[in-house]
């Protein structure tokens, strides 16, 4: 069996191996990223748009059409899932990127911020990430979902840090904080890859972000092997479904 620092290497190699393969992709790869078949998305708050110096009141909405703001003066924003680029998503705070330049030739694209009067809920989070498919931060983990597995954790940050629990399940990895404060929740597909350098530490590479926790406990046998697993197996999912192979007609 190889052992934990091999089997780490192989998994960042994995997808340099198989971009170059060309793979049927498999039946459930037509369907919609995710892990899970889509649900109804209907969620709306009172919100104020930060824009320079000026906050814009008006109404958030989620949608199964993506992401809209109404203004209550001037024309709404809107954002088909397939235009987000990424979000950053708080309990109250949402951050949209999208494809669009910034203006004045500024480097980038623009993000567009909001205040939320209401708190996002768990199930609405994880539905958004689902439909936008792609690497985000999602901040609103739920705190009640069924896990295999569960450790207490500190994360460190350069401003001191936070305490909370790691939660481990078939739909990915949640990091629930008494406070909410610092909390993740981060699908499979979100993740590139987890390393331990002990039982005591555990370090999770996002595609948006990485998170290094000290354990309070240690790391049980085999629970690692079974995560990277769990890495390993999503990675090859979206790897099958995005490499896609013309027909012999259309060459």
């Amino acid at each position: 069996m190889p052992n934990r620092f091999d089997r780490s290497i192989s998994h960042i190699a994995f997808g340099t191996v198989l971009a170059v393969m060309a793979v049927a992709p498999a039946p459930a790869a037509v369907a919609e990223h995710g892990d899970q078949a889509a649900s109804p998305l209907s969620w709306e708050s009172a919100a104020h748009w930060h824009h320079g110096l000026t906050k814009t009141p008006g109404t958030l909405a989620l949608t199964d059409s993506g992401i809209e703001f109404r203004a209550a003066k001037g024309p709404p924003l809107r954002w088909p899932f397939v235009e987000i680029q990424t979000f950053d998503l708080s309990p109250r705070r949402l951050t949209v990127t999208g494809y669009e330049n910034r203006r004045w030739h500024f480097h980038g694209e623009r993000r567009f911020c909001f205040d939320l009067e209401s708190a996002v809920p768990p199930a609405v989070a994880a539905e958004l990430s689902q439909r936008v498919a792609k690497p985000a931060e999602n901040g609103v983990p739920d705190p009640h979902a069924l896990a295999f597995a569960a450790l207490p954790a500190r994360h460190r940050t350069p401003g001191g840090g936070t305490n909370g629990v790691l939660q481990f399940s078939d739909s990915g990895i949640d990091y629930v904080t008494d406070s909410g404060h610092g909390a993740r929740t981060w699908r499979w597909a979100d993740i590139q890859t987890i390393t331990n350098q002990d039982r005591y530490h555990l370090i999770v590479f996002g595609y948006r972000e990485t998170y290094s926790f000290d354990l309070k406990q240690p790391l049980p046998p085999g629970l690692y092997d079974r995560l990277t697993d769990k890495v390993y197996d999503h990675n090859a999912k979206d790897l099958r479904g995005s490499v896609k192979v013309q027909p012999e007609s259309s060459r």
